[in-house]
């Protein structure tokens, strides 16, 4: 019975961490100014001057050019093992 309780609870736990998790990227996550959308991995994000972010498709809609245009990278991105040359 106890080992029962035990497997109910670890189920528990495990939906509550990965709910929290999803949300958590969920909030992070760089939203449109215009349509309020989160864009995809790999679409440009395009900085305007009153701290406006705006999409690829939300783009021809807005007047000047922006102050920088960066891609939507995924949240891995920078956290990566890399190889380092051997130094000696």
């Amino acid at each position: 019975m106890r080992r029962s309780l035990l497997r109910i609870w670890e189920h528990e736990l495990e939906r509550e961490l990965l709910r929290k998790g999803v949300g958590a990227l969920r909030d992070e996550a760089p939203r449109c100014a215009d349509c309020g959308r989160t864009p995809l991995i790999g679409e440009r994000l395009h900085h305007f001057e009153p701290g406006a972010v705006v999409c690829e498709l939300c783009r021809p809609g807005r007047d000047g050019e922006p102050i920088r245009v960066e891609r939507v990278r995924h949240a891995e991105y920078g956290q990566t093992v890399r190889r380092c040359p051997r130094t000696g």
